[in-house]
């Protein structure tokens, strides 16, 4: 599936915005992800196994939080990620 990734991510794509990822969950999704663009699931997903506070994954334009969020290959994927700092 196509998988929509924020440009302050696009180090680890390749400078690309749009990459392909297979998976039936979101999980499974960025386990796949992080096999192809090494590194990227680590700025997605914290060490408890939570999406970072700053990121966002949007499924048919609809915010998840789960990573359990069962995902089909049809479905419209973004990964989204907040500036922060100060």
């Amino acid at each position: 599936m196509k998988v929509r990734i924020a440009s302050p991510l696009h180090s680890y794509t390749n400078q690309r915005d749009e990459v392909e990822a297979h998976g039936g969950s979101i999980a499974e999704l960025l386990d796949d992800l992080d096999r192809r663009h090494p590194g990227l699931r680590f700025r997605i997903v914290d060490e408890q196994g939570r999406l970072r506070p700053h990121v966002r994954i949007f499924v048919n334009r609809v915010a998840v939080r789960s990573l359990g969020t069962a995902i089909g290959e049809e479905d419209e994927i973004h990964v989204l990620q907040a500036l922060s700092g100060g």
